[in-house]
């Protein structure tokens, strides 16, 4: 069989477990918070890098999808800046509702989170915020490692996925030391994908 029928199956099985989990988070959060929408994750199925926020906006709330409005624009146009390629990408949230979240909900949240890596299987997570990079290190997932507070230092999360934590993209858009903070950590990540190699 050629690598690209492999390939083509691979993502075929992706984008099946990704509207899968979409169709189990909506019906979760109907039954348990009455109707709340979900905020899905969105992208290439087999994206090589991961975008994860911690909470969805407004925007994102209204449309059901992650990394849409302001974010997603401010990221989309750091992408091209580092000549990375936007269907390389996907975006998520921990948190998959704009609700304040208890203990189960927390608990469902991480193992969504979870499965939402082990299908995609990216190369690096692209973790915005602190709250993101702490609910990071709350999940349980195989042979992972906590990752520091080092914003713009690519750190090793598992023996195949690496983590490079930056500002939370949503604070950093309202002025412009935010603004280049975040993209002073952001742009390691056009080094990253300059110098990586192929499957």
């Amino acid at each position: 069989m050629a690598d690209d029928q492999i390939y083509e199956k691979y993502q075929a099985k992706a984008i099946a477990e990704i509207n899968q989990l979409g169709h189990e988070i909506a019906e979760a959060l109907a039954e348990r918070h009455d109707g709340c929408a979900p905020v899905i994750g969105t992208g290439h199925p087999l994206a090589d890098i991961v975008m994860l926020k911690y909470a969805p906006q407004p925007a994102e709330v209204q449309e059901g999808v992650a990394f849409f409005g302001r974010a997603g624009q401010a990221v989309i146009k750091s992408l091209q800046r580092l000549r990375v390629d936007p269907l390389n990408i996907y975006g998520t949230d921990c948190l998959k509702a704009a609700i304040m979240p208890d203990d189960e909900d927390l608990t469902q949240a991480r193992e969504w989170l979870a499965r939402e890596i082990h299908i995609t299987q990216p190369r690096i997570l692209v973790v915005m915020g602190e709250d993101a990079r702490e609910f990071l290190n709350s999940v349980r997932f195989p042979l992972s490692a906590p990752s520091d507070a080092e914003p713009g230092v690519i750190q090793q999360w598992t023996p195949t996925i690496e983590v490079l934590t930056v500002p939370d993209i949503d604070e950093s858009l309202n002025d412009s030391a935010s603004k280049q903070s975040f993209w002073d950590s952001f742009r390691v990540l056009g080094a990253w994908y300059e110098n990586l190699p192929p499957y």
